[in-house]
């Protein structure tokens, strides 16, 4: 039987039981079944699935309004331009990603972009001076991008990433659809198995606006004091926490831990 790639997901995995009859974890077996369905599908299909699909439950896209993001803005605003888009304000941002953001959400329509920051209180605590990140890296990254993040992801069942195969090898066997084991979300990579070169397809084909800092000589874009230009032949994400054991602000976690440090990602 063909499928649309857009209707209702149907398995007997979601009962929580396995063919054998053994009993299995119904989160495991529902995004086995969705990454079942769709394997086959196109990056623009599995986004259209993750926002209509119930099995997908509730879901928000996670953007960081950087060098590559508006790939994945474009394609949920095709399908959907009330969803839910999270951005982090660590209030420690290039202008130019502020202004950036401000500029993409209104060109693609996005209705309902939440700004997300770490709380008064929580900085005035921890980080009065806004010299955390020369002190503690990682305590900065969680102050203000972590936490805040995970706080507003309460309300929804998984998010939406722009996570890639090919940006590290921790990632050589992402799929569409992953379990967060910390958290008990779903996580849906629409852009699992793109190459670079599709990525610049897509923003060429579509006439997307990048980002003004790349042209500048910033392939990847973080918070400011922790990013910097990266040469020509350098790893695009050399410039991130340069001189650091540190290639990850921590937002996604693997095996119950928060993802830090390993290899460029």
């Amino acid at each position: 039987m063909q499928h649309d790639g857009l209707s209702p997901l149907k398995s007997p995995l979601i009962t929580g039981l396995a063919p054998d009859g053994k009993r299995v974890d119904p989160l495991k077996a529902k995004v086995d079944a969705l990454n079942a369905r769709y394997r086959h599908h196109s990056a623009t299909d599995v986004m259209a699935a993750a926002l209509r699909d119930p099995q997908a439950g509730k879901l928000a896209l996670v953007s960081s309004f950087g060098a590559e993001s508006v790939v994945l803005l474009h394609m949920a605003a095709i399908v959907d331009r009330n969803i839910p888009v999270l951005f982090v304000d660590t209030e420690m941002l290039f202008t130019e990603t502020l202004v950036y953001q401000q500029e993409l959400a209104e060109r693609l329509h996005l209705t309902n972009v939440q700004v997300i920051r770490a709380s008064d209180a929580s900085i005035a605590a921890e980080d009065n001076d806004d010299t955390l990140h020369q002190r503690d890296t990682d305590a900065c990254c969680s102050l203000r991008k972590t936490r805040p993040l995970q706080k507003a992801l309460r309300g929804y069942d998984g998010w939406i990433t722009g996570r890639k195969r090919f940006q590290s090898g921790t990632r050589a066997a992402l799929e569409f659809f992953e379990v967060e084991d910390f958290t008990g979300r779903i996580k849906v990579n629409p852009l699992a198995h793109w190459a670079p070169e599709d990525v610049q397809a897509y923003m060429i084909e579509n006439r997307l606006p990048r980002h003004p800092l790349v042209a500048q000589g910033y392939p990847s874009i973080g918070c400011a004091p922790c990013t910097s230009k990266v040469a020509d032949g350098e790893d695009p994400r050399s410039g991130r926490w340069r001189g650091q054991n540190k290639e990850e602000c921590g937002i996604h976690f693997e095996n119950g831990k928060m993802v830090r440090s390993g290899e460029k990602a």
